[in-house]
């Protein structure tokens, strides 16, 4: 059962109830300067976040959408795996556990959870906010350092979500290689930009070079069809803007659209969809245009009319990021 509404609706009570007594200047002061940091082309080599107040400030700011993101991901790839769920969560560079939020909100039922991050702050946020979800209240919030070193415990699941930018390339190769080794379904979730894209391609064929089989969102485990510096594969997800959100960035719609880019894959047999819609469709009198990543390792435009009758309907109640066609 998929709750997802409430459950954002419940994180985001969670998160505002750690800005009480925090002056919203400071809070706004606070996510300026750490949203630069995380924008910074350097990877860092200490944590950003460096106590409470930095912490309580980014995650009001960053946990709905980055749950957004992988809730988004996780439903793409609960689609291909329909039977399997898992009896175990591993999130590294987990910071204040959005991404178990997402898994929780994914399957229901409660599984061995442990959050791996650097930043004992975030950590320990995390474990708070937390309480409030009833799947969460036994996770681990173990503090460790994401690179070569690395040393992942056997999980049904591990989840990278907005991490790789982080890291040099030795160790973002270190991270998916530990995943791979450790996990028997692997779900990394980036910024939808080039070089998340980029990222992302650099796991998903580190995955599949594993043994890996992609469930999402490409519909093969072939090369992508996308021409390097021509174009990048990115989703999008709706956020409700909070208070915070509005403060910092301006403007008054209750919403902002999160793009991401990911890629999910497991160790044992995916039902990929067909093809996936990878920009939005457009609607036109009495058509839709859908363009579709398909199986035979291409990309294609088609075009759905009226006369193809609830394929047309189906058309236009599609969104970015959908299989195609609809399941049945």
């Amino acid at each position: 059962m998929n709750v997802s509404v409430s459950a954002a609706e419940t994180l985001r009570t969670a998160l505002g109830e750690l800005l009480d007594g925090l002056p919203p200047r400071q809070a706004a002061q606070a996510v300026e300067r750490l949203i630069a940091n995380y924008r910074g082309a350097t990877p860092t080599d200490a944590p950003i976040l460096r106590d409470r107040a930095d912490v309580a400030a980014y995650a009001a700011y960053r946990m709905p959408a980055t749950f957004e993101a992988v809730r988004s991901a996780l439903e793409a790839f609960a689609d291909a795996v329909p039977e399997w769920a898992p009896g175990s969560h591993v999130d590294v560079g987990g910071g204040t556990g959005a991404a178990t939020w997402a898994v929780s909100d994914t399957w229901e039922g409660i599984r061995p959870v442990t959050v791996l991050d650097w930043a004992t702050p975030a950590l320990a946020l995390g474990r708070e906010v937390a309480a409030a979800n009833p799947a969460l209240r036994d996770a681990r919030w173990q503090r460790a350092r994401i690179g070569t070193s690395l040393a992942l415990d056997p999980a049904d699941l591990v989840t990278v979500s907005y991490v790789l930018n982080e890291l040099a390339a030795a160790d973002r190769a270190a991270l998916v290689d530990a995943a791979a080794s450790a996990a028997q379904a692997v779900v990394i979730v980036e910024p939808g930009t080039p070089d998340g894209y980029a990222r992302v391609i650099e796991a998903r064929d580190r995955l599949i070079a594993a043994g890996f089989r992609v469930a999402a969102p490409c519909p093969h485990s072939a090369a992508c069809p996308i021409v390097p510096g021509e174009d990048w594969c990115h989703f999008s997800a709706r956020v409700s803007r909070s208070s915070l959100h509005r403060q910092v960035k301006g403007g008054s719609l209750p919403y902002e659209d999160e793009k991401f880019s990911y890629v999910a894959a497991a160790r044992f047999p995916v039902s990929p969809t067909a093809s996936r819609v990878v920009r939005r469709p457009q609607i036109r009198k009495g058509q839709v245009l859908l363009d579709l990543c398909e199986t035979e390792e291409r990309l294609s435009r088609t075009t759905v009319t009226k006369k193809h009758g609830d394929l047309y309907k189906a058309a236009r109640d599609a969104h970015w990021g959908d299989a195609w066609p609809p399941v049945s």
